[in-house]
């Protein structure tokens, strides 16, 4: 891959609408939210840039309504995988040799047209089919738009670090895409993620086959379209799960098998906390508790799945939590007062419904928010706080990815215990907040949960991470923390390459100090 010519300026971050009562986005996304409604998409497989239609297909329903159909998808069998590899392979060698400035131009083009004239299309979707509220889907387009812009100017800065030099020899460094394809496996839970996953690889000359998620497919067809919309040649990504330590597991079992050792880049979920100190503000620790659990039905890797809570301030910040639930309200997400929606498909709202139910009915547990399940209508599972006797309860300790929080109530004076305990008791690492006004109790917490997340809040959320200021990502069991959005995650996706070029060779063979003069 050719060395860039670097004039792209460090970008900002898209700003999000308001989507205020009579503004001109809010009527516009109103409308689109309406024409989709109102339609059944034909989703065929993308492949070599040819739609493909197949007899086997599934129906798309809105997780709010799930009677409703929006769309009717293709699936895809061995036949067309082995299609889609061979376009990916097919293409390979023209999308790495294209300038790339021109690699760089289509998804800066992409991005302001997502920003643009795509922004109420993606929005809507997302909304329709992933059942976010109208914030959630615009936090989560625009962060797309910074995925794009950001994945271009991080392969940009690390093209720009280049080896030292000396005088007669010219010593530079060149990255090329790596050996074979991208196989991008993307979640339902962000249309940005889905999107990035083969999107990022792609901009430093890789191609890749593109296996959304079956909950988020009609948002990624229509940034796939937008794609190819913008100037993205045929087969370098083709759309149609195994867990990640599945994969992996798969791919050491063949290594001897493959060319070069392949490279595997996940991020696999967290059961993520807010510990709280004695020193805590009340009411900024339970709106914390509130948004970073229950925005997006608990749906985000990084949302609120677990407190500990000192026992002193418990009974300020349930109460002060209860107060703030009435606000709350659950329902259809082209409602615009709706806070959270309806879980993304059965098998969600059953896992959630099973933790709650066995709550219920167990002597080391008590709920204190919440509890009830409704799939009548929509998957709707009403936020729920579970109070824990022991830190060690199944809901404490799980991944739940629901509106499901679990509370650990600690004595005050078990501070270093209980820290220890947040550690120790999960795989994840993934993100975590504390909340504490004790300077010297914040050193001593950061300290303590140092290897318990890869982001790490003081004050805040654990939700909330922007691409280009708080570079997401987790280890232990939450996955490889590569960082996405940064030069930490695209310098995965090169190759490099050492060049020494001498001006004037020596033709000498023998070395001063072999003179006996």
């Amino acid at each position: 891959m050719a060395n860039a010519y670097f004039t792209i300026d460090r970008p900002v971050n898209d700003a999000f609408r308001g989507y205020l009562p009579g503004s001109k986005e809010r009527a516009e996304l109103k409308d689109e939210l309406a024409r989709q409604s109102a339609e059944v998409v034909k989703i065929p497989l993308i492949i070599g840039g040819k739609e493909i239609f197949t007899e086997k297909t599934f129906k798309v329903t809105m997780p709010h309504d799930h009677g409703h159909v929006i769309a009717e998808c293709s699936m895809a069998g061995e036949k067309e995988l082995t299609m889609a590899v061979d376009a990916a392979l097919a293409a390979k060698r023209k999308w790495e040799d294209m300038p790339w400035e021109h690699r760089s131009a289509i998804f800066l083009k992409a991005a302001d047209m997502i920003t643009g004239p795509y922004r109420k299309v993606l929005n809507a979707s997302t909304m329709l089919g992933q059942s976010k509220t109208v914030f959630q889907a615009e936090i989560d387009i625009a962060e797309l738009a910074d995925f794009l812009r950001f994945g271009v100017w991080s392969a940009q800065e690390i093209f720009k670090d280049q080896p030292a030099s000396i005088p007669g020899i010219w010593d530079r460094q060149d990255y090329r895409a790596l050996d074979g394809f991208i196989c991008a496996i993307t979640p339902f839970n962000f249309t940005s993620i889905g999107g990035n996953l083969p999107m990022a690889p792609s901009i430093v000359g890789n191609v890749a086959v593109w296996k959304p998620s079956r909950t988020a497919v009609l948002s990624n067809y229509y940034f796939m379209k937008l794609l190819m919309d913008c100037g993205l040649p045929a087969g370098v990504i083709n759309g149609s799960t195994e867990v990640f330590q599945g994969v992996w597991k798969q791919i050491g079992e063949n290594i001897a098998s493959y060319r070069n050792y392949p490279r595997l880049v996940g991020e696999t979920g967290g059961k993520d906390f807010i510990f709280a100190h004695k020193s805590a503000r009340i009411r900024p620790l339970a709106a914390a508790l509130v948004r970073g659990s229950f925005e997006y039905q608990g749906q985000k890797c990084s949302a609120c799945s677990r407190a500990f809570i000192p026992a002193s301030i418990w009974p300020q910040v349930l109460s002060t939590m209860q107060e703030m639930m009435r606000e709350v309200k659950m329902g259809d997400v082209q409602d615009f007062d709706t806070f959270l929606a309806a879980v993304i498909d059965k098998a969600s709202f059953d896992r959630c419904k099973g933790y709650i139910d066995r709550a219920k009915q167990s002597p080391d547990c008590e709920i204190v928010i919440g509890g009830n399940c409704d799939d009548s209508k929509g998957w709707f599972v009403e936020p729920t706080v579970i109070l824990c006797k022991k830190p060690d309860y199944e809901s404490m300790v799980k991944e739940i990815f629901g509106p499901i929080l679990s509370v650990y109530v600690y004595p005050d004076d078990e501070l270093e215990e209980t820290l220890k305990i947040c550690d120790e008791a999960s795989p994840y690492a993934l993100t975590g907040a504390i909340f504490a006004q004790d300077r010297e109790a914040i050193v001593m917490m950061e300290k303590a949960l140092l290897h318990a997340e890869g982001n790490f809040y003081i004050n805040d959320k654990c939700t909330g991470a922007v691409v280009g200021q708080q570079p997401f990502g987790g280890s232990r069991a939450s996955g490889t923390n590569d960082k996405a959005g940064t030069v930490l995650n695209m310098i995965r996706w090169m190759s490099p390459h050492a060049v020494k070029e001498t001006f004037n060779p020596s033709d000498a063979i023998v070395y001063p100090y072999m003179s006996e003069k």
